[in-house]
């Protein structure tokens, strides 16, 4: 079993930045893929981005160019950094954890995620 807290979401601005993290709990953590997903009231969970065992990164479209994942194995923490934040970008921001031990794949379908956190929100708005 994983067990996975996200924090740091918040209410920002446009333009601002937030940095969200999800700790990990239960298995060695750089034994598999995260990724981070969202969902804003009325519409479907979406892929924001995953992040392999090794650091490789897949990013939405809208995601690129403002977001970064990255992950701290030691501290058993994955990070998504979101900068020029947009009022599109409110949701529930959830991060992921894939539960094959060893691959070394990038996940960007919902499905491919074995465990869930409960979810931070991220509100923009001025």
């Amino acid at each position: 079993q994983v067990q996975l807290v996200e924090s740091g979401g918040g209410l920002v601005q446009p333009g601002g930045s937030l940095k969200l993290s999800c700790a990990a709990s239960g298995r060695t953590f750089s034994n598999y893929a995260m990724g981070w997903f969202r969902q804003a009231p009325g519409t479907e969970r979406e892929f924001v981005v995953g992040i392999s065992r090794g650091g490789g990164a897949i990013y939405a479209d809208s995601a690129k160019g403002r977001f970064t994942i990255s992950r701290d194995n030691a501290k058993n923490t994955v990070y998504l950094q979101m900068n020029s934040l947009k009022p599109e970008d409110t949701a529930v921001y959830s991060c992921a954890a894939h539960g094959s031990i060893g691959s070394s794949a990038i996940y960007v379908q919902e499905n491919d995620y074995d465990y869930w956190g409960q979810g931070t929100q991220v509100t923009v708005s001025s």
